[in-house]
């Protein structure tokens, strides 16, 4: 078999659904979003300084946009680093712990998903509050008659993003769940 299809499989060596494949997926695809976008904040700031060196002052928007799009940025490459497993957290520890005691890590496992999926899901939802606000105010960054944009764009990214993350973390705790049940029916 080749690394490609080993890849394409889902723990347990099943092969993905359709589902499952849309979903990876996207997943993927605001990752590689999210990769762009570094480019992109490259270049800005990359302008920036050459024109603050030629006319000694600086390009209207880099900051505000420089901002804005370093939270988008980490939203959009969230759900990915969960679903690599690429989170911080003590890694002296558990993975000893779940070989010696499948079902336990697996509920542990499972409990620190599911406290993610909380966690990043109020994130989603204050974020969404303020989407709303900024949508229906009309905010915008920049300087009135030089160069201005709507914040509610980037504000939509950012709790798109943090929705599919917080719903990453939720497939992974039930994933994690079925596999406790199953190490559990073994002798």
């Amino acid at each position: 078999m080749s690394s490609a299809t080993e890849n394409a499989r889902q723990p347990g060596g099943r092969s993905p659904n359709a589902l499952t494949r849309a979903w990876q997926i996207l997943v993927d695809g605001l990752a590689a979003l999210g990769t762009v976008l570094i480019l992109v904040l490259m270049l800005v700031i990359s302008a920036d300084i050459v024109m603050r060196n030629l006319l000694g002052s600086s390009l209207p928007l880099v900051s505000e946009l420089g901002a804005l799009l370093l939270v988008m940025i980490v939203s959009l490459q969230l759900a990915t680093t969960i679903r690599a497993d690429r989170l911080a957290r003590t890694e002296i520890f558990f993975p000893g712990f779940r070989l010696k005691r499948p079902v336990a890590g697996s509920i542990l496992s499972a409990l620190f998903n599911l406290t993610g999926a909380a966690m990043i899901g109020l994130i989603a939802w204050s974020s969404f509050l303020i989407l709303q606000k900024d949508w229906t105010s009309g905010e915008y960054i920049g300087v009135s008659g030089i160069a201005t944009l709507p914040v509610w764009p980037f504000r939509a990214f950012i709790v798109f993003g943090v929705a599919v993350a917080a719903c990453e973390f939720l497939f992974r705790a039930v994933g994690d769940l079925a596999a406790s049940v199953k190490a559990g029916e073994r002798p």
